[in-house]
């Protein structure tokens, strides 16, 4: 949609319009004759170079429909309104879109300006077309506002547009584009809004359909609009720093051009700037002034085959020193949006840094149109056009995943917006599968990436094939193994640490559905415990229950109940309150059918198997392990928290409130390792971790974490480590063999 629109209003008759190959008819307004069919001339010379005559046909009865449409409408800069939808399909004309997207194009304001039926564009064009065009009017109904909630459903709106055909997405990216260029004659604070807009959804969207021309584009404009002040002043600066660094660049030019002929490899070279608000954010990340910004400009090399580029960055690294640490190989792990470059930063001529991006012609053509290049190379590189197309399907579908498991739009956003600019990370599965992953996700990231259904049933992982913590950061190169077992469930604390949106939408729908039946169960289960504690049955009379239902307020029984299990309702108090209808109950009846209902069957203690889920978590404070005695304590907030006996919070508070603490026991078969602290004091001597952490894996136990605390004259030490061992003897096995390790003096379970 046009947002520089001037005037609705419809003058004279709506003839037709029709087109010779080039020319218009005389029913054309003289401002649409010198501008719309002058601009539509040149669409179709471009369109030419890469559509059939029969195609190019069916445009121009696009055209001319629109024309028809928008005769008499005028842009806010003078122009015709026509050359606003001729300006967007030129822009897909470049992206070499098919003939339905650029007719889409021509047509994409005729519903929403003007009325026009969608039936009416399928009799007239076809169902594709209209489509097309009904998809983009969709778009152009969204408007984006501050309020979260708001901006979620419209970041939804899009996601299924664009996943319903990508086309929709690139021609309404084409539309923004056009009006970004032509912003300038609004108002400041309106062009302030639109690029803010074009900033938080437009820009980042181009980015992940590696679409990187168009979104540096949309960017620079974005910025320009956003901080017009900051802007010139950078662009002022850049301007007067050109002519000093183009006697360093140059040279760096021929240079590199020479010493690739001389090596027998045929290359592009040449130089860019970077764009001003890439300078602007390095500036603002890194607290630099201008003058501190070395590398304003880059050099691409562009080549004609994969080994060239080894090959050149050979050359590159003969002629000027590497800096360690920044060269970076996306050809063989190409980002999540499949960009694929050798990057390389050498030391330049005076010490300057210089930046190059080595590439093939493919490459280069993916890199700057991402998904349209499936349009682009309908011949000689179909593999890699195909790839990037179905990359950024399967990237909408999984957003589209996401947008099925999460509660409301705000928390979709919230999932979406770290998958929108991903700074990759590439770790490796045990069969030496590549997984691209968003920098700083974790060991448990990469197990929801994998499918939902193992991240919910990981239990511990490895990395390069030594136990880690599900927390772990990955870091390239990394090989992960995910260990599982399947009646383990996501921990509401994981939501805690994993960075991913599928990662978080995937643990939160579950703890959304899974958790109100476990609430329920355990519900049950802790008022047939205090029930039997009161030398009543365990189980109440329906009739019962259904006062209590109706005296709570609760929809459901199984609402009540699960109000007991999340603590929201004390067991003990809902008994006291079964006794007391018991009681007046049984003064209607005679002893004989009273002692009926009160007879007392046994309520074993619940059983704890260490992997519940969200409604018994083990308590942090004493780390409970298998063969310790143990008591529950309702909490509010968690649940059922499992404690040691002998912990001091258990101490504390077991006489104070002894309503809210539950007989439990450990389960026979349990199905994890559990976490228990050891700390190890020791004479401060070199090797010293080495040995226990030797021992600790020959007892088959692993270690999650371990840190040092200085002792006194800093020649005593002390080594905390959390392991995982299977129960309680485990643990006195290995604490035994410690003991032996020379240099221990004391240890201790914490």
């Amino acid at each position: 949609m046009d947002t520089m629109l001037a005037n609705n209003a419809q003058t004279g008759e709506h003839g037709g319009a029709p087109l010779g190959n080039e020319t218009a008819s005389s029913n054309l307004t003289q401002s649409n004759a010198k501008s719309g069919v002058a601009s539509f001339s040149q669409l179709t010379e471009k369109l030419a170079t890469y559509l059939p005559p029969a195609d190019l046909s069916r445009i121009r009865e696009a055209f001319r429909f629109a024309d028809e449409m928008h005769l008499g409408q005028i842009r806010m800069s003078g122009e015709p309104y026509i050359s606003h939808p001729i300006a967007v399909a030129e822009t897909c004309a470049e992206w070499k879109l098919d003939a339905q997207a650029i007719m889409a194009a021509l047509l994409h304001d005729v519903m929403e300006d003007h009325g026009v039926r969608k039936e009416e564009l399928i009799e007239r064009f076809s169902a594709q077309v209209a489509e097309l065009v009904d998809g983009v009017s969709k778009l152009d109904k969204i408007e984006f506002q501050t309020h979260v909630e708001a901006q979620g459903e419209n970041f939804r709106k899009m996601l299924l547009a664009m996943a319903s055909d990508i086309r929709v997405m690139l021609i309404k990216l084409a539309d923004r584009l056009h009006n970004m260029r032509t912003l300038g004659v609004m108002r400041p604070d309106k062009r302030r809004r639109i690029a803010h807009e074009t900033m938080e959804v437009y820009v980042p969207i181009a980015h992940r359909l590696g679409m990187n021309g168009l979104y540096r584009e949309l960017q620079d404009l974005s910025f320009a609009n956003m901080n017009p002040l900051r802007h010139r002043a950078l662009a002022k600066a850049l301007k007067g720093a050109r002519g000093n660094r183009q006697e360093i660049l140059h040279p760096v030019e021929e240079a590199v051009k020479a010493a690739l002929v001389k090596a027998g490899i045929q290359a592009d070279v040449y130089g860019r700037e970077k764009t001003l608000y890439g300078i602007y954010r390095k500036m603002q990340t890194k607290n630099l002034s201008f003058s501190q910004i070395l590398d304003v400009y880059g050099f691409r090399v562009v080549v004609n085959n994969e080994m060239e580029c080894y090959q050149a960055l050979g050359v590159l690294h003969g002629i000027y020193k590497p800096i360690p640490g920044k060269v970076q190989d996306y050809i063989a792990m190409p980002k999540m949006n499949k960009y694929q470059s050798l990057h390389t930063t050498v030391i330049g001529p005076l010490k300057t840094p210089l930046e190059f991006l080595i590439r093939t012609h493919e490459m280069h053509h993916i890199a700057e149109s991402g998904v349209a290049s499936h349009w682009m190379f309908k011949e000689d590189a179909e593999d890699e056009s195909m790839d990037i197309q179905q990359h950024s399907i399967a990237w909408l579908q999984s957003l589209l995943d996401i947008q099925q498991q999460t509660g409301n739009a705000a928390e979709f956003l919230e999932h979406v917006k770290f998958d929108l600019f991903p700074d990759s990370v590439y770790v490796f599965t045990p069969k030496a599968k590549i997984i691209s992953l968003p920098r700083h996700a974790t060991a448990l990231d990469f197990a929801y990436s994998i499918h939902s259904d193992l991240g919910d049933q990981t239990i511990a992982v490895k990395i390069n094939n030594e136990p880690a913590s599900l927390r772990t950061e990955l870091q390239n190169g990394d090989i992960v193994e995910v260990i599982t077992s399947p009646t383990s469930r996501p921990n509401p604390a994981w939501l805690t640490f994993v960075r991913t949106g599928k990662a978080r939408s995937s643990i939160r729908s579950y703890l959304r559905t899974a958790s109100y039946g476990e609430s329920v169960e355990l519900g049950k289960h802790l008022l047939a415990q205090a029930m039997t504690s009161l030398n009543l049955a365990p189980e109440i009379s329906p009739a019962i229950a259904e006062r209590l239902k109706s005296e709570t307020g609760s929809k459901t029984l199984d609402d009540f109940y699960a109000d007991i299990g999340t603590g929201k309702r004390l067991a003990t108090m809902v008994a006291h309150r079964v006794m007391s209808l018991v009681r007046s109950k049984s003064k209607q009846k005679n002893k004989s059918e009273s002692a009926k209902d009160e007879v007392v069957a046994k309520v074993e203690p619940i059983l704890i198997y260490g992997s519940e889920g969200m409604n018994v978590q083990l308590a942090e404070c004493c780390r409970p392990i298998p063969g310790d005695n143990i008591v529950a304590q309702l909490n509010f907030d968690r649940g059922l928290v499992i404690h040691r006996s002998d912990c001091e919070h258990v101490k504390r508070f077991v006489f104070k409130e002894p309503e809210k603490w539950i007989p439990v026991a450990w389960a026979e078969e349990l199905n994890r390792r559990f976490e228990s602290p050891l700390s190890v004091y020791a004479m401060d001597e070199k090797g010293l971790l080495a040995r226990i952490a030797a021992v600790l894996s020959e007892g088959d136990a692993n270690i999650t974490n371990v840190g040092m605390e200085e002792g006194r004259g800093e020649t005593f030490t002390k080594l905390k480590f959390i392991i995982q061992v299977e129960n309680r003897d485990h643990l006195a096995r290995l604490m035994r063999r410690i003991r032996h390790v020379h240099g221990v003096t004391k240890l201790a379970r914490e």
